[in-house]
């Protein structure tokens, strides 16, 4: 009896080892997938910054005194040419005003004489379609003549001796006398009243002074005064 019990203890024995555990007889949950990575969304280019915006008008309006040439400038809607100049395009624009005296040395019925057309070259012949700062003006004057807005033959020649800058029309070579703004893309000078011919341009000289196809000798006399009395 003894030695059955010893055999039936020893295969119970052998029953529960080769028996695997509970805890292994579980199957190992498989392991968990990894968190998706969040990435950060791509980020989109900057956007290019808006060029600096100029209101001609209120420029104008607030320095100088430049009140008269403004007036003629809305009158003829070339604000608006030279506005458009400015803020859509890379280029930008570069203006020489003359300053409310240099039109009081003038008769109003020289103006009025004009048609809309004059008047408007003559406004045109006033400025460039580029911004220049006064350092480039030195570069500048090795282009000359440059092209104003009112196109050929309205063209003006830049020196520059010693830093002071002229600006020469056919009838006068005028100074910068003050900037009265330069921030890309608007650029705005003053000029002094000195020039040759006492501020005075004969109308019949100008016109064969640029030859044929001149849209009015008057209109060119009128530009030469203006540049003279600046």
């Amino acid at each position: 009896m003894e030695f059955k019990a010893a055999m039936f203890a020893a295969a119970v024995v052998a029953v529960l080892l080769s028996s695997p555990s509970p805890a292994l007889a579980q199957k190992k949950s498989p392991p968990a997938a990894p968190s998706p990575v969040s990435l950060p969304p791509s980020l989109a280019p900057a956007p290019a910054p808006a060029p600096h915006y100029v209101d001609l008008a209120e420029l104008l309006s607030v320095a100088g005194p430049f009140h008269t040439f403004l007036n003629y400038l809305e009158k003829t809607n070339v604000i608006e040419t030279f506005q458009s100049q400015a803020n859509k395009t890379k280029e930008g624009v570069t203006i020489f005003v003359p300053k409310d005296s240099a039109f009081a040395a003038i008769k109003q019925s020289t103006f009025s004489n004009l048609t809309g057309d004059q008047l408007k070259t003559l406004l045109l012949y006033h400025a460039f379609p580029k911004f220049y700062s006064l350092a480039e003006f030195k570069n500048l004057s090795e282009l000359n003549p440059v092209n104003t807005f009112a196109g050929a033959p309205y063209t003006l020649n830049l020196t520059d001796d010693m830093g002071t800058i002229s600006v020469q029309s056919m009838w006068s070579r005028p100074k910068i006398s003050s900037s009265v703004y330069a921030t890309r893309p608007v650029a705005v000078y003053a000029l002094n009243k000195t020039g040759a011919g006492g501020g005075k341009a004969d109308s019949t000289s100008a016109a064969c002074g640029v030859g044929a196809g001149v849209v009015n000798g008057l209109v060119m006399a009128l530009a030469g005064s203006l540049m003279l009395l600046w």
